[in-house]
């Protein structure tokens, strides 16, 4: 299959026009100008991206990835694939340690069905005084077996563990949890500067969302925050939603990091999709007004309402960079640097890897949706 295309980008460069040939669900070739034979199809005055790589989701389209169950879960793979994303990491909230056995259990077999791309637990192993949407009656010291038994329960679909570092024990979790092959990240932690900077050390390479259930910056103990925007090995999650950063502070994060380092998430819950109205995320109850989701009774934020073309606009639209430059950043924090930091094969659109794509109209909506070389929303 041929397709052109009035501009594409492969993430590391802007083709306008451009081209792309692809066989067996695997991009064979891409290029500017004329294609190389009579193509298949002109999709005319659109914008070519490669597809969004969603590396923190807890579900949507009404439905939680934490219930385990397969056709649970379909559904909310379904809903954000026809926003584009076409590469998603499952993650789960704190959970009692029968039940994160179960569900990491049934979610390994949607990894090795293909319809899942990994699984990220975010907690149980967090700082009660940054708990947000978690339960903290539920929250833990990272125990070496009960790791174990997670991970052998996983059969290598677990891609990333979010970590508190000042927790009894975190640095040596993080040490074993890096050891067996899976990305450690920092979050839910009011760790100080120095006991960030040891998890970095441990071999934490992730900032689970960025400034959100964190220990704010202190003029006197920069705290966490800091401590992963100076690390060049660390990638940083933001949640470009419109709720959780201000668009300053995206530039600001999008300035001190670099290109290759900011990641662009959904943190999207079951409501994502949905009216407002009340929904679960865990054990706890969610309230979501004006697509704003807090804990039921608080003014905490539990997770968002966004899919991952809003978080696209978002950053093309708050990045303070000019035209084209806006969307070759955007296109790294929203699918190379999340595919590049959690391993996740070939970054982009490039030969040998993965055809998956977004076609985007003049508004930067989605009209189109290619996964492994086959349309979920045809164009």
């Amino acid at each position: 299959m041929l397709l052109t295309a009035e501009a594409l980008l492969t993430g590391r460069e802007l083709l306008r026009p451009g081209w792309i040939e692809i066989s067996n669900g695997v991009v064979d070739a891409v290029g500017a100008g004329p294609p190389p034979q009579q193509a298949d199809r002109d999709l005319g005055a659109v914008i070519v991206v490669p597809g969004f790589v969603d590396t923190h989701v807890h579900g949507g389209g009404g439905t939680n990835f934490s219930a385990a169950a397969r056709s649970v879960t379909a559904t909310a793979v379904d809903f954000h694939r026809r926003h584009g994303t076409t590469t998603l990491i499952a993650s789960l909230v704190t959970a009692a340690p029968d039940e994160l056995l179960h569900q990491v259990t049934e979610l390994a077999r949607d990894v090795a069905d293909g319809l899942i791309d990994g699984i990220h637990l975010e907690g149980p192993w967090l700082s009660t005084v940054r708990c947000g949407a978690h339960q903290p009656a539920l929250m833990r010291d990272p125990n070496p077996a009960e790791i174990d038994r997670v991970l052998a329960a996983a059969t290598g679909a677990v891609r990333m563990i979010t970590i508190a570092p000042e927790r009894d024990g975190a640095l040596a979790a993080i040490e074993r949890i890096v050891d067996a092959g899976v990305v450690a990240a920092v979050g839910h932690t009011e760790a100080t500067y120095e006991q960030t900077r040891a998890a970095i050390a441990a071999g934490a390479t992730v900032g689970t969302h960025l400034f959100n259930a964190m220990r704010p910056i202190n003029t006197r103990e920069p705290g966490p925050v800091i401590a992963l925007l100076e690390d060049p090995r660390v990638t940083v999650e933001l949640i470009t939603d419109g709720v959780h950063v201000d668009p300053a502070i995206y530039r600001h994060v999008s300035r001190s990091a670099g290109p290759d380092r900011v990641s662009l998430i959904t943190d999207a819950i079951s409501a994502a999709g949905m009216s407002d109205g009340t929904y679960r995320l865990g054990p706890l109850a969610v309230d979501v007004v004006g697509g704003v989701a807090r804990v039921a009774g608080t003014q905490t934020i539990a997770g968002s309402t966004a899919t991952m073309d809003h978080q696209f606009r978002f950053a093309v639209h708050n990045s303070g960079l000019p035209g084209d430059e806006a969307l070759l950043s955007a296109v790294r924090q929203a699918s190379i640097n999340p595919a590049r930091a959690l391993g996740l094969g070939a970054e982009g659109l490039v030969p040998g890897a993965d055809a998956n794509l977004v076609v985007l109209d003049a508004d930067l909506a989605v009209t189109g949706v290619l996964r492994r070389g086959s349309w979920v929303v045809a164009v």
